[in-house]
């Protein structure tokens, strides 16, 4: 674990791992699906106010999520990237860190986190891969997204010039986990 380009802090590989490789299980506290939204209504109004906003809470199965914040496992440090070198499995109940490709000694680890395009605002991406779209969301969904924020930048400039566009905001539900 050290400083991170991306984010915080960040974990990097000790020694070189072959693709495929178990790298780490992330671990924590198994917690229901309610109990994870009354954390995460906790995680926002922390990160409000300028506090710790760091999401650490990994969707499980359909009635349980992990929960890291209280974990001194390094795995909860793994940040996100666009163009990630590891991918998260959930392998027998358990979720393991998967190396993608094989990865240097000294390379910083990172996943998509996967966020719904639902909560993209939540989310901003400082992950740097020029093929980011500024805001962390699942891959298959990015697409969505850059069309959403095209949209968004003609309806700003279209305001500037008197424009009758209508402005339409993208629903935001008031929940989020990581997934």
């Amino acid at each position: 674990m050290a400083g991170s380009v991306i984010h915080g802090r960040g974990v990097y590989a000790r020694v070189a791992i072959p693709a495929g490789t178990r790298v780490i299980e992330y671990t924590g506290e198994r917690i229901t699906k309610a109990e994870a939204r009354r954390r995460e209504v906790q995680r926002l109004a922390r990160a409000s106010v300028g506090n710790d906003g760091c999401v650490t809470i990994f969707e499980l199965n359909q009635r349980y999520d992990l929960d890291a914040r209280d974990t001194d496992s390094p795995a909860k440090l793994i940040n996100h990237s666009c163009a990630p070198n590891c991918r998260a499995e959930n392998i027998r109940g358990h979720i393991w860190i998967v190396a993608r490709c094989d990865i240097p000694a000294g390379e910083e680890l990172t996943f998509d986190y996967g966020f719904p395009l639902s909560e993209w605002r939540l989310h901003p991406c400082r992950c740097g891969e020029p093929s980011c779209p500024g805001y962390i969301v699942n891959s298959g969904q990015r697409w969505r997204l850059r069309r959403l924020l095209r949209a968004e930048k003609r309806r700003a400039s279209n305001s500037g010039r008197g424009s009758a566009v209508p402005q339409v905001e993208p629903a935001v539900p008031a929940g989020s986990q990581e997934t």
